[in-house]
């Protein structure tokens, strides 16, 4: 069997040690033959590809980012659609697809899927936010960056006297803040899931500074003030029509000045909790997938995606890790909040 690899959506640390596992594992257990879609969905719209031998996947689980490239082309638009990508499947001799992505991409996939196309999908996001998984690969790589990210931020904001607001991802959901704002003593996290009003942030931080400190605010991107309808977001919609949000710390950290008086400067980590190498549980995590994704093609397990259950890889449909996200359950936040102040 031929078999088609895309990544897809946003880049993410892990992404190469995927396509290493099952390209290894196909090759070596059941002797397919692999090729990669460049640029994610834009190279199956385009029937853009290139061969992946096993010499191609030699030592690339360490590397960051992804071998075949990947963009936000939404399949079901963008010059695609179900008949257009069967006629390049049948052209290149294609049998099936393993698309590695996060909602975005399994949504397409699942489209696809009912339209007669053979796909197995991995989830991808570095989020957290999928319900169908216990954990997603890059999601303890974005963490660590973010740490020490926030570790330099809090030894010149000491060194200063300020308060500093560091933004993390998470569009949805606060898992990355909430691992990487306990991990560095936040004085207070702000998370999608709870809505906190500015007095409150005042407080924490006012109480933080009277204690000698000074007081560090982590902020996901995606988190809203009590009275705010939506997420910050000022620069237009993706290819998925989700706007594209950032900024919210730069809102923040001149009202928090204002309030208590003291110099506060913001700082958005960005894209660069999605680059450099992914760390060794993320390396693990990120192959198993692979490894479990051939074994899926192989058995035929259309519309379905592997996924982490305890220690264990299994198989779920597509269904489930789109029903809902999995967000920060509320004893988690309030443990965290203990520390706050």
């Amino acid at each position: 069997m031929k078999i088609g690899i895309l990544t897809s959506g946003g880049d993410c640390p892990g992404l190469n040690a995927v396509i290493r596992g099952v390209v290894l594992n196909g090759i070596k257990q059941y002797g397919h033959e692999f090729v990669g879609f460049l640029d994610g969905w834009r190279g199956v719209v385009e029937g853009d590809v290139i061969d992946l031998p096993r010499a191609s996947v030699r030592g690339i689980s360490k590397q960051g980012g992804t071998i075949l490239g990947t963009s936000r082309t939404n399949p079901c638009d963008d010059g695609g659609g179900p008949e257009a990508i069967k006629g390049h499947m049948r052209r290149l001799g294609i049998d099936a697809m393993i698309a590695i992505g996060g909602e975005g991409t399994l949504a397409a996939a699942k489209r696809l899927t009912e339209a007669g196309l053979r796909i197995v999908g991995v989830p991808k996001t570095i989020d957290n936010d999928l319900d169908a998984t216990d954990y997603t690969f890059g999601f303890d790589t974005a963490v660590q960056i973010a740490t020490e990210a926030i570790d330099r931020l809090r030894t010149t904001g000491e060194s200063h006297h300020r308060c500093m607001v560091a933004e993390v991802m998470g569009r949805h959901t606060g898992w990355i803040a909430l691992h990487a704002g306990m991990a560095s003593g936040a004085h207070a996290i702000l998370i999608p899931e709870r809505k906190v009003s500015m007095d409150q942030v005042t407080e924490w931080v006012t109480d933080a500074h009277k204690r000698g400190r000074a007081p560090l605010v982590v902020v996901a991107e995606g988190f809203m003030p009590e009275g705010a309808e939506a997420a910050h977001s000022h620069r237009g919609l993706d290819a998925f029509g989700r706007p594209r949000l950032g900024g919210i710390a730069d809102l923040l950290a001149p009202e928090i000045e204002a309030r208590t008086g003291l110099e506060t400067r913001a700082t958005v980590l960005g894209h660069i909790q999605r680059g450099g190498v992914p760390t060794a549980y993320d390396r693990v995590l990120a192959t198993r997938l692979g490894m479990a994704a051939a074994d899926a093609a192989h058995a035929g397990a259309w519309g379905t995606m592997v996924a982490l259950r305890g220690t264990d890889i299994v198989r779920t449909g597509f269904a489930d890790a789109l029903g809902k996200l999995k967000t920060v359950p509320e004893g988690r936040y309030e443990e965290s909040a203990v520390l706050f102040g």
